[in-house]
């Protein structure tokens, strides 16, 4: 009942929100998010918690020299402290939006009668720092006690909540109970912390499985009704390959203003909002800046400030809407009834490589398409399936690290060395030998729910196009070449297919089946032949239409 009623004041309340630029149909959204812990014991008490409030003060200090709004979410330790509550009260006064920064704490856990598991007040391990790592009981305890406090402090629920991950148990909780209307998570990523996010959609915004929160579901009926947006604003050509075959985890190359060859570098911050703002897109393009305070001021206060100069250049002219989480939130719900189709591209390469990229995500599936010079090739595809429930939605995790993945059907890092990365590339056939196809500038269309991108071919002939809809991928060859794709991989990956048929993929992830049908073409398998080869997709007639849902 409470969820209904908040849900009718927000949307009468979301009439008189500020449009902070003209409204389009593709919009270029940004949130300024801040998330702000109590303590920091890592660093063995170097990190005090005076360090701690100072730099969310500087923070705040910045934001208001550029005439800047944001949220700042609050972690349960943040959330008791007297001074952050002085300073974010006047703060909101100003149009800024206070809300919950999901890890768990100490003085959380022994509020709620929960048993605290560590010998620090905050651990960020998985089955410490986590909701992931308590019973579902527990866990709804910890939501009432966070609740309550908060709305003793603000005289309110909070509406946005946001984590590295919150658990499709505890979201479904916080929503159906509270009445959140925004969330978000983590960026994707491998290992790095220690926590694998693979395969999600990419970047914007979705509604979870209310199985898994890390994967869109396809229905309304088994979808959790609160918007989760992807955090940290991911370099979308460098970021999916960083650190492959260096480290067992991924390196950062992103917005966060602590990255120095990302968010915290001039250069590619200018490359990262022109690629934002200007290049082709579906449906919505989303990002997030900010920097939790654990990185201290003194540290990223470079690119913090650049950034916030930069960010208030682009509203004022236009370019971006710069919103509050709930703002956002509320906006997708007013427009999505269930997760739409997005894409978001790069045309430009900032390290003068040549190399583009395209990202479409839709409640089905995820590819990234990308050209290295005058070569293209399908780096990811991974499907979403609303039924593949995470292994911790009724058990608790017991490890340090976690682990949320989707369904892969090519991925281009997991499958990958160095020497080796997979990928489905494109290759015309010149009697028995493939040569891979050569092209130029690749153009890009919105046609409001499909995204078409077409390729001029420099060593054939005509035009190669693909198309992304919201459950198949087409694509289209000139008339009378001779072409295929064929997927390859490094001759060790560990693969998930248990049947490449004629006209069907099938393969197995955690005993959960799930498989993609050719509506037209078909599949050879070449798993025998060695060598890395996988599969090789052959057009009927000059097209190949796969079925993703």
């Amino acid at each position: 009942m409470r969820r209904t009623v908040y849900a009718i004041l927000l949307f009468l309340a979301a009439a008189s929100l500020p449009m902070k630029a003209k409204e389009t149909e593709t919009p270029r959204i940004v949130n300024i998010i801040n998330f702000i812990r109590g303590v920091e014991p890592r660093d063995n008490g170097v990190i005090t918690p005076e360090i701690l409030y100072r730099t969310v003060e500087e923070q705040a200090k910045c934001l208001r020299k550029n005439d800047l709004t944001g949220t700042y979410l609050l972690m349960y330790n943040a959330l008791i402290e007297p001074r952050y509550q002085t300073l974010l009260k006047e703060e909101r006064k100003r149009g800024c939006e206070i809300g919950g920064w999901w890890e768990i704490s100490q003085p959380q856990c022994e509020d709620a009668g929960v048993k605290w598991r560590a010998d620090v007040p905050w651990l960020h391990h998985a089955n410490v720092g986590f909701s992931i790592g308590y019973t579902q009981q527990e866990r709804e305890k910890l939501v009432d006690t966070y609740m309550e406090k908060f709305k003793e402090i603000f005289g309110n629920y909070p509406v946005s909540v946001g984590s590295w991950f919150i658990d499709a148990h505890t979201l479904y909780y916080m929503w159906e109970k509270y009445g959140i209307v925004a969330s978000c998570n983590c960026r994707d990523q491998v290992g790095t912390d220690g926590y694998t996010m693979w395969g999600g959609y990419w970047t914007g915004g979705y509604y979870p499985s209310k199985k898994n929160a890390y994967i869109p579901a396809q229905s309304k009926k088994n979808q959790i009704g609160v918007p989760v947006f992807r955090m940290l604003g991911s370099d979308p050509i460098y970021q999916y390959d960083a650190g492959l075959g260096i480290n067992v985890w991924q390196s950062v190359k992103t917005l966060e203003p602590t990255c120095t060859d990302g968010g915290g570098s001039e250069k590619w911050v200018d490359w990262y909002f022109q690629t934002f703002t200007e290049d082709p897109a579906l449906g919505l393009t989303y990002t997030q800046m900010g920097q939790e305070n654990s990185f201290t001021w003194a540290r990223f206060h470079p690119g913090f400030e650049m950034q916030a100069t930069k960010l208030a250049q682009l509203r004022q002219k236009g370019s971006i809407r710069l919103e509050n989480l709930e703002e956002t939130g509320v906006w997708f719900s007013k427009r999505y009834q269930v997760t739409p189709a997005s894409a978001q591209s790069a045309m430009s390469d900032y390290s003068g490589n040549n190399n583009r990229t395209v990202w479409f995500n839709s409640r089905y599936y995820r590819t990234n398409v990308i050209w290295e010079g005058n070569r293209i090739k399908l780096r990811d595809i991974h499907l979403f399936r609303e039924e593949y429930a995470s292994k911790y939605l009724t058990t608790p995790c017991t490890t340090p690290n976690f682990q949320y993945i989707t369904l892969p059907l090519v991925d281009g890092n997991l499958w990958s060395t160095q020497e080796s990365l997979a990928a489905m590339r494109f290759y015309k056939k010149v009697g028995e030998t493939l040569i891979e196809l050569q092209g130029g500038q690749p153009v890009l269309t919105d046609k409001g729910k499909t995204l078409l991108v077409e390729w001029p071919l420099q060593n054939a002939e005509g035009t190669l196009a693909l198309l992304f809809a919201e459950d198949k991928l087409q694509v289209t060859a000139p008339k009378g070449l001779d072409w295929c794709m064929e997927l390859r991989t490094q001759p060790e990956a560990d693969l998930p297919f248990t049947s490449i048929q004629e006209k069907q993929i099938t393969a197995q992830q955690d005993k959960f089946p799930y498989s993609v049908m050719l509506k037209k073409g078909t599949v050879k398998d070449l798993r025998n032949e060695g060598q890395g080869k996988v599969m090789r997709w052959e057009p009927q007639g000059n097209k190949i239409i796969v079925e993703m849902k």
